[in-house]
């Protein structure tokens, strides 16, 4: 049995950049940041008042109303991108060959953190009869199915950060053991409750500069303090070569690899030498075929907290070796859209798609004063021309889940 070629036919997103692909990177490109003041809930009380909000997002130009009230706000992005990514792609074949799988962190964990609010504040244990499948994580994925009457496999993964690069790679396993022909990859996460920032801001996760919101998130530079917590979908369609160009499809670039691994060290943090991540990006650069030298861009998981972008840092000189790693552009693009958690492996894997297309590497934003730990070209502040025919995208998560996906342009 021949090794299926697998390719991209569509993208979608919603940021907090902006709503769609062209407005994502348009903004990205620009050096615009989606980072703001919450305005979500009132954030005075809290320790960290700050995030990456998807902005002006009207769910019922997407979504019938009667949906958009018993749906979480998780599932609406998830809806959203997906929408752009099949509208464009079109993939007119027969349903039971059309498969969906989503990645998510959380899930709906602000409808329910909202719920027992209620239930408190009420003293009533009355809820809507909606509730539970407004909250659990594998709805949205069905809800896309439902939209679209697809009938082939239907898959949820959540291994925290790594959720949405996880979702790429099962997707290329369903098309490569021929289970479907097609597979909608999502990304989606929307985390913004008290609950979540207490429990984050406890654990010394997230950036505390309340006063300069726009400077928070500083992936790689010296005076990095944490990350900031950002929302949103990303959708990828995927397919078989042989399909996409049967019927004639958009072809956005080739899947070559995925690849994931497990730290097997800490619930919260990375192994301290970067193991997993080593393993992960070496894992992935030899089921692509390839060799070091022939990528040609990183995007980097990168989220600004002091210890993950200098273990990054060390794992990617171990893979590439300490000279070519500092000529090798890797930029995060955190520092413009937060963490987006379980959306982020499909975003800036589109991200990646975007650069080869057109040989521009995204910035990374507030990068001022270098680290000694972190010494490679981060292609600071603003964006750069460059020839990018192969990208990695790197994703890593709580409990040392580590997911690496590498694309390249397409040639026939």
């Amino acid at each position: 049995m021949t090794q299926q070629r697998i390719v991209v036919t569509g993208m979608g997103a919603v940021t907090p950049l902006g709503i769609g692909v062209s407005s994502y990177w348009e903004n990205l490109l620009s050096g615009k940041t989606g980072i703001s003041t919450i305005s979500r809930f009132d954030p005075a009380e809290w320790p960290v008042k700050i995030a990456a909000e998807v902005k002006d997002f009207h769910p019922t130009d997407f979504l019938p109303k009667k949906l958009v009230r018993n749906t979480d706000l998780f599932m609406q992005f998830a809806l959203a991108a997906a929408k752009e990514a099949i509208d464009e792609s079109q993939p007119n074949i027969a349903p039971e060959r059309i498969g969906v799988v989503l990645g998510t962190a959380l899930g709906g964990i602000a409808t329910v953190t909202d719920a027992q609010e209620q239930l408190t504040r009420s003293g009533r244990f009355r809820l809507s009869p909606h509730i539970v499948p407004k909250f659990l994580s594998n709805i949205a994925a069905a809800q896309i199915a439902m939209a679209y009457h697809f009938l082939g496999p239907s898959l949820t993964v959540s291994t925290a950060c790594s959720s949405g690069a996880d979702a790429v790679g099962i997707a290329s396993m369903l098309l490569k053991t021929r289970q479907a022909d097609v597979v909608v990859a999502v990304g989606a996460e929307s985390i913004l409750s008290g609950f979540m920032v207490a429990g984050l801001s406890s654990a010394q996760a997230l950036s505390t500069r309340n006063d300069c919101p726009e400077k928070a998130s500083r992936p790689f530079e010296r005076h990095r303090d944490g990350f900031v917590i950002g929302e949103g979908g990303g959708a990828i369609v995927l397919e078989t070569l042989e399909s996409a160009e049967k019927r004639g499809a958009p072809i956005h670039g080739e899947l070559l690899s995925y690849a994931n691994t497990a730290d097997a060290y800490h619930v919260t943090a990375p192994e301290p030498n970067g193991r997993g991540e080593i393993r992960c990006m070496q894992k992935a650069i030899e089921a692509a075929g390839l060799e070091p030298s022939h990528i040609h861009y990183i995007n980097a998981h990168g989220t600004s907290t002091p210890l993950g972008d200098r273990v990054e840092t060390l794992a990617i000189k171990a893979v590439f070796g300490e000279t070519r790693a500092k000529k090798l552009p890797v930029s995060s693009t955190k520092g413009a859209t937060g963490h987006m958690m379980g959306a982020g492996g499909v975003t800036e894997l589109i991200t990646c798609l975007l650069s080869i297309r057109d040989n521009i590497l995204p910035p990374t934003l507030n990068y001022e004063e270098s680290d000694p730990e972190c010494d490679l070209d981060y292609v600071p502040n603003q964006a750069r021309a460059a020839n990018v025919v192969i990208a990695m995208s790197n994703s890593f998560g709580f409990g040392g889940q580590n997911a690496t996906l590498i694309v390249g342009k397409y040639h026939r």
